[in-house]
Formats: C-alpha cells, structure tokens, sequence
C-alpha cells in the first residue's frame, strides 16, 4: 500500500529526494539521550500534533536510539527518523490521537538526520534537523544469534523477491495477451511475494509509488498512475487500456530493478522487529478497511501475505526472543495461530474469498485478533535490544 509518494516502512534503504526542514517544526535542544552500543538510553520524547512535531533533542549519541511518539492532534500520525538522501532509519505508523507509540531504532553511524511527524499519513510531513554523534559497534558484529537472525531474514527476503519476479512476469504476460480472467487469477498471487516483504519493498521510495501508489495518492506533476494497482482498474473496473501493456511492462522493469537493489541490503536485528510490527500495521490500516485492493477486494491475499512477512521476521529473532524472555515466543505463537485460524475460515480453493462478503462482525474478529498480536510484537524491538 502507498498513500503518499514515499510512503515506506521501517526496514531499510531508499533512495529519494533530498529532507527538506519545513515550516511548522519545533525541537528544544534538550540534552541527548544517553543512548549508544547495546543499551537502550531514555527515550526521546516526541509530541506530535496537526501543526507540530516536538522533539525533546535534537541529538542523541550513535546506538539504539529510543523515541517516545504521543499524538497530541486530532489526526492520526506517523513519526520517522530519516538517514541521508531520506533513508528510513526507522518510523511507526497508525497513531491515533491520544495514543503513544515507542520507536527504536539502531543508528550505529554519526551524522545528520532528520526527524518527521506525518499528521494525517500523507506527504513529506513536519521535519527537523537531528544529529547522531560519534559511532557505535553493530549489534550483529558483537552478538552471533543476532547475526544468525539478520542472516537468516536476508535469506528469506531473497526467496521472496526470487518468487515475485517469476509471478509478476506472469501476470504482466496475461496483461499483455489480454487474458482478462487469467490475469485478474495472477494478480492477488503475484501480490503475495510483494505484501511479505512490504517493508523492505516500500522502502524504495521511487520504487514504491510506481509499483504500488494507489490512484489517489499525491504524486509530483505529470506522475501518472501506475504499477499493481493501475492494472487492478483495468482490470476489475475499466477494461484494458491502450497504454494497459506499456503499465505492465513498466511494472515487470520495476520489479527487476527491485529485485537488484535488495540483493546487497544488510538488515538490523531492531529493523527486523520493526517490521514485523510495520506489516500488521499495514494489515490494521488497508486490508481490513478493504481499502488496498478497492477494485478486486483481493485484500485478504494480501492480509495473508503480511502475516507470513510479519511471522518470518519474528521467526527470524526467536532465537534471541527466547534467550532474553522465555515467555513472549509462546505468545507470539498462540497469538499468529489465531489470527491464521480466523483467516482460514475465509479460504476458498488455493485463496481467499471476496473481501466483500466479510460482515461488520468478521471485520471486528479480525481487527481484534490484529490487535492481541500487534501488542507483543510491540515489544520484540525492546526485547532484542535489551
């Protein structure tokens, strides 16, 4: 899902437009947090309202980095903190006003970065200048179980992207021949590889408004509709366009350029946790509203494939999760199983049925089981960091 041009998630490296420091920011310059190595220092106290986003400092020392988000407007928000060129270091998502949400982050570099509240999920947000001082060891270099854990999740998002380009050609090839019927079967299933790896393919933020910006996002002047979504139209609502194999093309060149730019990506084990959380987050804020796939109602396909993201990252750091707290593994597991067996209860064939027959009631069994697993999750960052 992309709201905006460079909506993106927690994990990882993009590329994009210079961060630019715009009206309505407000940072005292209180003392940093003292944050760095291992450790998890006090939280960065962050106050985020329709007009403002009011950092507590504007630095803090090379480490894991921790912020306190508290929504204080009357829209709901995101917080990011961004690296050079907007690199997501890391952001939560879906604060709602009144509520509070903790981000940490591991920034093993010194350097300028900057820190952004997006009241209302949308454009480039409430930015402010943030420094990071001196350099920190990374987790993965001192810890072998945390090594293991960002080389394993590296493994498996490599097996995603190996799985999606072969989809995405195929339903691009269907497009282009003008199987209707055959394409519109293709489409949910090439979308699962994309939806396990949200956070890591959003992350592009050039990418990610072509493959995956959904018809009303904002976009710079002359950017047309484009990627999975632009096709889904065609597909379900306007018929195929002229330019319908020329969208499809772009699509399948983009997905190739994806599948390049992963490759080389190392993870950290807080991005891992962070991601896990990010994706049911997208499960809270599209799939369930039914508002990913407006035009197939495909969208439990794609609630499926960011619970298997969400769980493949937590599977990733067991390991550690159960050497630090024994008792959050057997909750995580009891807390997937139930939300996978809730959605089992809507399978049809090899997928899921039509998000359209889901009844308020369904929704609210959904949205709840969402919520029990996204509670512990919330707590996998601070866990591994501890």
């Amino acid at each position: 899902m992309s709201r905006t041009t460079r909506r993106s998630a927690a994990v990882l490296l993009t590329a994009g437009t210079a961060a630019l420091v715009l009206a309505g920011c407000t940072s005292t310059a209180q003392p940093a947090a003292p944050s760095g190595g291992d450790a998890v220092g006090a939280p960065i106290t962050v106050n985020a309202t329709d007009a403002a986003c009011e950092v507590s400092s504007v630095e803090a020392p090379a480490g894991n980095i921790s912020f306190s988000i508290k929504n204080s407007g009357t829209k709901v928000t995101e917080f990011y903190l961004y690296g050079t060129g907007d690199r997501i270091m890391g952001e939560v998502e879906n604060i709602g006003p009144g509520l509070s949400r903790n981000l940490i982050v591991e920034v093993p570099d010194g350097g300028d970065y900057t820190t952004a509240c997006k009241p209302g999920m949308i454009g480039d947000g409430i930015r402010n200048a943030f420094t990071v001082t001196g350099t920190a060891a990374r987790s993965v270099d001192t810890n072998a179980k945390l090594a293991e854990a960002t080389a394993g999740y590296k493994r498996y998002v490599g097996s995603q992207i190996d799985a999606l380009v072969p989809k995405t050609q195929e339903f691009v090839d269907a497009v282009k021949a003008g199987k209707v019927e055959e394409a519109k079967a293709l489409f949910p299933v090439s979308r699962t590889y994309w939806e396990r790896i949200e956070p890591v393919a959003e992350s592009f933020g050039d990418l990610d408004p072509k493959m995956d910006g959904r018809e009303d996002d904002e976009r710079e002047p002359g950017v047309g509709f484009t990627g999975f979504h632009r096709l889904e139209k065609d597909l379900w609502v306007d018929g195929l366009q002229p330019d319908s194999a020329t969208v499809a093309d772009q699509l399948m060149a983009d997905t190739k350029d994806l599948q390049t730019r992963v490759a080389p990506l190392e993870f950290t084990p807080v991005q891992l946790a962070n991601g896990a959380k990010e994706l049911l987050d997208e499960v809270a804020t599209g799939k369930i509203e039914g508002e990913e796939d407006r035009y197939s109602h495909t969208d439990l396909w794609d609630f499926k494939g960011n619970l298997d993201g969400s769980q493949g990252a937590v599977a990733a750091l067991r390991p550690v999760i159960d050497e630090k707290d024994p008792q959050l593994g057997p909750t995580l597991d009891q807390r997937f199983a139930a939300v996978d067996a809730l959605l089992d209860e809507y399978r049809e064939g090899d997928g899921y049925k039509s998000y359209l027959t889901l009844t308020e009631d369904d929704k609210k069994a959904m949205a709840a089981a969402v919520d029990a697993l996204a509670e512990p999750i919330s707590r996998v960052a601070g866990v591994v960091t501890s």
